[in-house]
């Protein structure tokens, strides 16, 4: 359990090197954003809408403060942590607010096992997040990381109430909650359309860092469509420069006219402080993931069944492509939606749904925004030529993320002065057993391990057939196939005279 944002520099360190990170199964969400044409969800909007705040002549956003301040709340949760007799014994914290403030979090022994051999003893782990009520009847949203591993959750309201929540439903993959809390007189924040917020926008970080107290900072939206890890999440952050720190996690990011636009959730720092750089997890998505943790209390998900990378400048040139965009794709789960479909190794998806596909991460909200069981249609492009196929989405499934089997001959050999490796055929490819530092290899990124598949699109499973296609390629760099870490990934291997 975390009492505050999670410092991305922690998390990327478990994304390994740039070109194993660029990797991620397309599946998403099942949430959608509010295109100006649709029409407003019957019995799924769950927030009230109130009035909305203008600061009038004044230089002040005064007026917005006094319309969602109110709406957001401090959480403060606690759980129960075991400690093995075996490990070495913590220091004792103060219990004194003063350190659960500003550290988050204050173990204090229970009473079992003082020493060797005895029973686990057990601490008191408390953490503080903030929160935003999204309905007058007691609904509110926090991050998951706020309340992750709590045995009680208490809320701070700014009239002075302390109240116990409910979780009703949690979402790690958004890193997002839905708590409720019995009682009246609540005030909520009107829900805004995060989809219409553009880059420059001003806006305004409300929650509660440090413990010091409900802190209403300012800045504008920095970008849109971030994206900051490969571990498995969702993600469509909004970045700001409005300050947040430890303890905003779950609290607001509203627009000027006192609307939600944002649930505040991570930083990135070097220092563990704000630098300036926080994201958000989008209003629209948190919406939807919300409502359906208040109606089945779960998200379910949509999967496509690829693996993608973003298309580089080198493999825009060796696919031919006029100039970089989309995504490639470097491997179709058997039996997927994408393999029903015909979709194959090595195309190159453009749009989905007719929206433009510019890198992963928007793949991965295109297909958000779709839903298992319905039809998608995705445009592609093979060969030089560009395609259409419907592909009927499906629901998540793990179990369908295993691997085809692989064959190959078993044959030995190196090719150092081709491609600068030494390999070994076997029953999963060209397996590389060594890496020549200065050969063409290294510079592409293939290490020691690898397993090379294929060579522009062509398999390749003897040494000479590596050989014979590399030397095709004179022209532009050559789009290798590899098996690193358990998923196939694409490197450029610029020609011999390059």
């Amino acid at each position: 359990m975390t009492d505050g944002h999670i410092t991305i520099s922690k998390r990327a360190a478990r994304g390994g090197l740039a070109i194993v990170a660029s990797i991620l199964l397309v599946s998403g969400a099942a949430w959608r954003g509010i295109a100006a044409n649709e029409k407003p969800a019957p019995a799924a909007t769950v927030s009230t809408s109130i009035q909305h705040a203008v600061a009038g002549s004044r230089d002040s956003y005064a007026d917005v403060v006094d319309v969602v301040a109110p709406a957001v709340v401090t959480i403060r949760t606690e759980g129960t942590a075991k400690m093995s007799p075996t490990q070495f014994d913590m220091p004792q914290v103060p219990d004194d607010d003063f350190f659960q403030q500003f550290f988050g979090r204050n173990f204090r022994g229970e009473g079992q096992g003082r020493g060797r051999g005895m029973q686990p003893r057990t601490y008191k782990q408390r953490a503080l997040g903030s929160g935003v009520m999204v309905t007058t009847d007691g609904y509110l949203l926090t991050n998951y990381h706020v309340v992750d591993g709590a045995d009680d959750i208490k809320v701070d309201f700014t009239d002075g109430r302390t109240l116990t929540a409910k979780v009703i439903g949690t979402d790690k993959p958004s890193d997002l909650a839905l708590l409720k809390v019995n009682g009246s007189g609540f005030k909520a924040i009107a829900l805004g359309n995060s989809d219409g917020v553009k880059v420059g926008d001003v806006v305004l970080a409300v929650g509660n860092p440090l413990g010091v107290g409900e802190t209403v900072t300012m800045g504008i939206i920095s970008a849109k469509n971030r994206s900051t890890s490969v571990d498995g999440s969702y993600e469509d952050f909004l970045q700001t420069d409005a300050p947040i720190n430890h303890g905003n996690s779950g609290g607001a990011l509203v627009n000027t006219r006192g609307e939600l636009v944002g649930i505040n959730s991570q930083i990135l720092s070097s220092n563990d402080g704000n630098i300036g750089i926080g994201f958000a997890i989008p209003a629209n998505m948190a919406k939807n993931v919300m409502d359906q943790l208040r109606t089945t209390g779960k998200v379910t998900r949509a999967q496509l069944g690829v693996t993608v990378q973003t298309v580089s400048s080198d493999m825009a040139q060796s696919l031919g492509l006029k100039q970089p965009g989309g995504v490639i794709v470097s491997g179709v789960t058997k039996d997927s939606a994408a393999d029903r479909a015909g979709l194959k190794q090595g195309d190159v998806i453009t749009a989905f749904n007719n929206q433009p596909v510019h890198d992963m991460n928007s793949l991965r909200n295109r297909v958000a925004a779709s839903g298992p069981g319905s039809n998608a249609d995705v445009t592609f492009i093979r060969d030089g030529s560009e395609k259409h196929v419907t592909v009927k989405l499906e629901e998540l499934n793990p179990e369908k993320l295993a691997r085809n089997d692989r064959s190959g001959s078993n044959d030995r050999g190196d090719d150092k002065s081709a491609l600068g490796v030494a390999i070994q055929p076997s029953d999963k490819g060209l397996v590389v057993q060594d890496v020549d530092p200065n050969g063409r290899a290294a510079d592409a990124g293939i290490q020691q391990g690898d397993v090379i598949e294929s060579v522009n699109r062509q398999p390749v499973k003897t040494v000479d057939e590596l050989r014979a296609a590399l030397k095709k390629t004179t022209d532009r760099p050559a789009l290798v196939l590899i098996h690193r870490d358990n998923a196939d990934i694409f490197v450029t291997v610029k020609p011999l005279n390059g």
